[in-house]
């Protein structure tokens, strides 16, 4: 965490802010909140206990409308999990270090990206071809890159915002390199935007 923040009070937004989002959401959920020494904080509302030994941060949400938060394949919940980093102040490379699941939904989405992974790195030593994996969130393309390192086979993320995905490459090829933004870009799309 950046150090703007003091560890040991993380857990204590993350369960304020739970809070509040369960009271003026409407939503019947419960939470759990897990700190990177496995310390847990019970229901949203109990109050933080102790310095937090890591960083790490994970937020098991249970409950009734646990639906909701995974409807469109966990948007609700990444959106939450979004505004739990921003409230936390995290650097965009730190989110990683905040999860909130529900229902297992995440460990199980984890999972899948393990046998994916597994997947396309005995397809590219076969076939000798570049796979590209479907777009997917940072917190997904980071893992995916964690995960795919130990195979020595090269990787690379492409795309722009939402449709970012990430390229594995076989052994020896290099990387396709990524198109930057010319200032002609740039000014084109300041241009378009500007109040008129």
């Amino acid at each position: 965490m950046s150090q703007k923040n003091d560890p040991g009070s993380a857990p204590q937004k993350i369960a304020d802010f739970l809070q509040i989002l369960v009271r003026k959401g409407g939503l019947d959920i419960d939470s759990e909140v897990l700190t990177g020494d496995g310390q847990g904080q019970q229901d949203a509302g109990s109050p933080a206990g102790g310095a937090v030994a890591l960083p790490n941060i994970w937020v098991n949400l249970s409950g009734p409308d646990t639906a909701l938060l995974l409807a469109y394949n966990g948007e609700l919940l990444n959106a939450i999990e979004h505004i739990a980093a921003k409230i936390l102040r995290l650097e965009p490379e730190e989110h990683d270090r905040i999860c909130f699941d529900a229902n297992g939904f995440k460990a199980k989405r984890d999972r899948e990206l393990r046998a994916t992974a597994e997947a396309a790195i005995q397809k590219v030593r076969a076939t000798g071809r570049p796979f590209a994996f479907p777009p997917m969130s940072s917190r997904e393309r980071r893992m995916l890159h964690l995960i795919l390192a130990g195979s020595g086979l090269p990787t690379a993320s492409s795309g722009d915002g939402p449709r970012r995905f990430v390229v594995l490459y076989p052994e020896g090829q290099e990387p396709a390199p990524q198109p930057t933004h010319t200032p002609d870009r740039e000014q084109a799309i300041r241009k378009r935007f500007r109040p008129r």
